[in-house]
């Protein structure tokens, strides 16, 4: 078990008077961002003097629930308190009629346009969540059908390849002065032979096996030719041709408590821009079936920066996982409105690009 993690049974642990103490700090903390007092508390709904009320919260911070950043302030959930809260108290359901409404609205009044669905999609997280909006590119799934390479007058060679759908893409490649139509053919040959049928991640990297265990029975410049092909189609390493689009950056900034620690809103904007690694995480929840949640050093990409990030998968119509979505921002998100929110737009997403493929 992590460290970062409740220990099990830690909830059970707690009697009534504890539970009730410790889930009206949290989710008072969630709304103010601000260390809750005993005060503050004894003013609610609690029923407890401020002395007793600081008894159990000083218990609670025993446990490696609560801190407090001054002596003198009121307490804030650690992380293992957060994950503790999601986990035993937090009631996550639909998102409200607005929400939805707004969420499919938007996201169809870009049409059938792969990439507008996902740029808006990363919009509106950013801007019903409040944090920043992460959308992955989906990975090309379907089974290649077609492909070839045509030379062109100009010292360069067309790729083309066909998926089973029928979607082209087309790219260039620079080939040496004189280079025989044979070398052309025999590579676009060897190529097809290995992809037909496979995914072009699947493809890929058999042939990319083949050629380093010189399995190929290429020639030097078909070889070349080959892996030309394929850093065009699906980039030198398979995955990196994948785009992360994110919005609403702006948005980490407007948290008081990230503004007051400046340097975990410059790790938060670092992460953002090493967009292989956030996809790497995003990829992580391609296994996994609904909204994942990783709060603060959960997870190895910001251990230090005080953020949580929410993930769910979108799929395409056969029902297989293309791509991933999310929000990252500070630990005191409104989880139970951000998640069903990313689960609501993961699939509105899926659904979209569904009827797109089927069209």
């Amino acid at each position: 078990m992590s460290d970062n993690q409740p220990k099990p049974g830690l909830l059970q642990s707690l009697d009534e008077r504890s539970r009730a103490i410790f889930r009206e700090i949290v989710e008072t903390y969630l709304q103010t961002g601000e260390p809750v007092g005993s005060r503050t508390l004894s003013k609610g709904t609690i029923g407890l003097s401020p002395a007793s009320i600081r008894n159990v919260m000083a218990d609670l911070t025993d446990l490696g629930l609560l801190d407090s950043p001054h002596t003198s302030a009121g307490r804030m959930p650690t992380h293992i308190g957060l994950r503790l809260f999601v986990d035993g108290f937090l009631e996550v359901g639909e998102p409200s009629e607005a929400d939805r409404s707004e969420i499919e609205d938007r996201l169809r009044s870009t049409g059938r346009d792969m990439q507008g669905v996902l740029k808006e999609a990363s919009t509106i997280l950013s801007g019903l969540a409040g944090g920043a909006g992460l959308v992955s590119s989906p990975t090309r799934e379907r089974p290649v059908r077609h492909v070839e390479f045509v030379p062109l007058a100009t010292g360069e060679a067309l790729c083309i390849l066909v998926d089973e759908a029928g979607d082209v893409e087309n790219r260039l490649v620079k080939i040496p002065a004189g280079l025989p139509a044979t070398t052309l053919m025999e590579a676009g040959n060897y190529l097809a032979s290995r992809m037909k049928g496979r995914t072009l991640r699947e493809a890929a990297l058999a042939v990319r096996d083949e050629i380093k265990e010189r399995r190929a029975q290429l020639d030097q410049a078909a070889t070349n030719l080959v892996e030309q092909g394929l850093a065009e189609w699906g980039g030198a390493v398979p995955g990196e041709e994948r785009a992360l689009i994110v919005h609403g950056r702006a948005n980490l900034l407007a948290d008081n408590q990230a503004v007051q620690d400046m340097e975990q809103v410059r790790q938060l904007f670092d992460i953002l821009e090493r967009q292989q690694s956030l996809l790497d995480v995003l990829d992580s929840t391609r296994e996994a079936e609904g909204v994942r949640l990783f709060i603060g050093s959960e997870n190895r990409l910001f251990p230090l920066s005080g953020s949580s990030l929410i993930v769910a998968p979108y799929m395409n119509a056969s029902r297989q996982v293309i791509g991933a979505l999310g929000v990252i921002g500070p630990t005191r998100l409104n989880y139970a409105r951000v998640i069903p929110m990313v689960d609501y737009t993961a699939r509105m997403v899926g659904q979209i690009l569904g009827e797109r493929q089927k069209s």
